[in-house]
């Protein structure tokens, strides 16, 4: 959009306009973290903010943006004595989802290196955001090497270069802000807790507002510029006020009282480490500052608190954000401390915390309003997108025939259905891979080849030359050194002798659940070790990167309980809801999950697949008695299955004294491996499942 969308225009979004408002005044507050569903205007609205920021004086021909009044003494194109300046807008960088890490912190010029003899540096997107805006859309699906970089350069506000030689050290100081849809998987608690702020945002429910947003996108679209211009009064004024806003910050007094109360917070809601305190400190200055006010009040703090909190409270991938308002006015109570410290009544001249038109931002209530936080969505996340399981409805008659299946729900043949078990405890599980050496995303579950990772060998560059294997390089230049006119010492290098660096590191994989909820599995005690295992095995998938599917299997039909995606909380709310009962189509569940892999692999042909099913082996329903015996149909499913090269894990949910081992057969069709719930255990002393191997002799068990 080259036109963009008026800050000034965005209707409602409270809190995502003050943290990013927040962020522009005090970008130490350290950047925000926007989650939301799809839709929701989360880019529109960071891409606005950049129109409102201050314009920036830089050294004129500095490649890092050097600020004329003090230029960095350290910077790579400097020295900057008396060196002329000049003005430009603030920009906008956007860190695309694949970028590398050359791309991100800049990397030496390894044909001038060797070619010219000439150590030069080329800056990357760190050096581009510098005294700007740094822009990472999805950035949830980032790779976790380059978030650490990206958010270690802007805790420091350097980045450092140490790579073939080169050492670069510049200035990187950027307002960080990231967009990311939950439903597509979370980031890691110590990389959530490197974002300052988080606000989570949802479309409204309310029609006026969302015909106001309607309207108004339609008519930017029509007619940007003038869509652009009724709107440059408000801009205008929003731009002073963040200009007034960041000249009053280093006034603003930050008293015992609210430190107290800060402290307090932080300690009751159980946050880890200091950077809670630190962040919400410096977000109090900078409402205060905001406000047009020099002291930090109690209503700052609280404000803080619901801005910086509630994405440090996960203690795993399963935990929802948000914060009990509850707990946080008693504790702001209990620990309110003397009231002289800071004034009773703010300035009733001051500015109002409003930053957007005739008070309003835009539509809906000022974006300071502390009843509406981060801790509790604006609008209620329902809709198209809904990820709730659908209500099971009653139980079946046992007498009865069985209700035709709803799509995408199993059948209800057989036994009654019985309502949802509670899940066991979660626990460390084995280390379960995928055989070979694959080449699809990173992650740390099957070795792969890759672009991070321990150097293996040495290639011919495909493209540009990412990381340079010397001796490689060497070797291919030295017997050309004659023929090139070299007799003394040193070595002439030519483009075709540079080599590539190839590196085995570790993938991710799409890890498929094929859960038995059958009859069979019904006893609660057995299903509720079942769920927990499952859901170990699902936390175990969202610390190796995975993407995870759930297929389930009950009555007469298998259903795809949950689509494959990166986001395991949704897979571990479907199993948590499951009901079970009825009889055990182990084939139809094998054929889904077949059909499931089948398209999966057209998607993304280079994340390669695991299997895991989890049952007692026993097969005992069909669609039709005329389709033949329900074991033959599972063996020749499960071998069409192993034909297609799948690596396939059998949990043995069997159970009891006499055991019929069907479980076993099911993995020696597959040509898998079998495990009981007790060797799927880390600390099992069964020992240790290293590999998901291919077998033709029957079942492997983990010995």
């Amino acid at each position: 959009m080259s036109t963009p969308f008026p800050f000034t225009a965005v209707v409602g979004m409270d809190d995502l306009r003050l943290a990013l408002l927040l962020n522009a005044v005090s970008p130490a507050v350290g950047g925000v973290l926007v989650r939301g569903e799809k839709g929701t205007a989360k880019s529109t609205a960071v891409r606005a903010l950049s129109a409102l920021l201050p314009e920036v004086a830089t050294v004129a021909g500095c490649r890092f943006s050097c600020d004329p009044a003090a230029p960095d003494p350290g910077c790579p194109d400097g020295p900057h004595e008396k060196a002329p300046g000049l003005s430009r807008p603030a920009r906008m960088v956007e860190l695309p989802v694949g970028a590398s890490e050359d791309r991100l912190v800049g990397a030496l010029d390894i044909e001038r290196a060797l070619a010219e003899g000439v150590k030069a540096f080329e800056p990357g997107l760190l050096a581009d955001a510098h005294r700007g805006v740094l822009y990472v859309d999805e950035v949830n699906l980032l790779h976790d090497h380059l978030v650490d970089l990206l958010l270690d350069a802007a805790a420091m506000g350097a980045s450092y270069v140490e790579r073939e030689g080169v050492s670069v050290r510049h200035a990187a100081r950027f307002l960080l802000v990231g967009t990311m849809n939950p439903e597509e998987g979370e980031l890691r608690p110590q990389l959530l807790d490197r974002f300052g702020l988080t606000v989570e945002v949802a479309a409204s429910r309310e029609p006026e507002s969302r015909v106001e947003v309607v309207r108004r996108r339609l008519a930017h679209d029509d007619d940007p510029e003038g869509f652009v211009a009724r709107w440059a009064g408000e801009e205008s004024a929003l731009r002073e006020r963040i200009v007034t806003a960041r000249a009053l910050l280093p006034d603003v007094r930050l008293g015992d009282a609210a430190l107290l109360q800060i402290a307090a917070t932080c300690a009751a809601f159980e946050v880890d480490g200091m950077r809670a305190d630190i962040v919400m400190a410096r977000t109090a200055t900078a409402l205060a500052a905001w406000a047009g006010r020099t002291d930090v009040l109690a209503e700052d703090v609280r404000q803080a608190a619901l801005l910086a909190l509630p994405h440090r409270r996960r203690r795993n991938p399963f935990d929802a954000p948000g914060l009990d308002q509850d707990k946080l006015d008693d504790t702001l109570e209990e620990f309110k401390g003397d009231a002289s410290d800071a004034p009773d009544d703010p300035d009733p001249d001051g500015p109002d915390d409003n930053g957007g038109p005739d008070g309003g931002g835009g539509g809906g209530q000022p974006p300071g309003d502390a009843g509406d936080g981060p801790g509790t969505p604006q609008e209620p996340a329902t809709g198209e997108d809904d990820t709730r399981p659908a209500d099971p409805g009653p139980p079946a008659d046992p007498g009865a025939e069985p209700d035709p299946a709803p799509e995408g729900q199993p059948g209800r043949a057989g036994a009654a259905e019985q309502s949802a078990v509670k899940s066991a405890e979660p626990f460390r599980t084995k280390m379960l891979s995928v055989p070979g050496l694959g080449e699809g995303a990173a992650g740390r579950r099957s070795r792969a080849r890759t672009e991070h990772g321990r150097t293996t060998g040495s290639r011919r560059p495909k493209g540009a030359l990412t990381k340079l294997h010397l001796a490689a390089t060497v070797q291919a230049a030295a017997p050309h050194q004659r023929a090139r006119g070299r007799s003394g010492p040193g070595l002439v290098v030519r483009r075709d002798d540079l080599r590539q660096a190839t590196r085995e590191g570790r993938e991710g994989n799409l890890v498929l659940f094929v859960v038995d909820a059958s009859g069979s599995m019904a006893a609660r005690q057995r299903m509720s070790a079942v769920k927990g295992a499952v859901l170990s095995l699902l936390l175990d998938a969202y610390q190796r990167r995975d993407k995870v599917g759930l297929v389930t299997f009950r009555g007469r039909e298998a259903a795809l309980a949950l689509p494959p995606t990166s986001s395991v909380d949704a897979a571990a709310s479907r199993l948590e809801s499951l009901p079970t009962g009825g009889r055990t189509p182990l084939a139809a569940g094998l054929l889904k999950a077949h059909d499931v892999l089948r398209v999966e692999r057209m998607r993304d042909p280079a994340r390669r697949p695991l299997l895991v099913v989890v049952t007692d082996g026993r097969a005992t329903g069909a669609k039709a008695a005329s389709e033949g015996d329900p074991v033959a149909l599972a063996t020749r499913a499960a071998r069409l299955l192993a034909s297609g090269g799948t690596a396939s894990v059998v949990v043995d949910c069997e159970s009891g004294p006499v055991r019929l081992g069907l479980a076993g057969a099911l993995a020696a069709g597959l040509e898998g491996t079998c495990v009981t719930l007790d060797e799927l255990r880390a600390d099992s002393i069964a020992g240790l499942v290293r590999d998901v191997q291919h077998v033709s002799n029957g079942p492997r068990r983990a010995a």
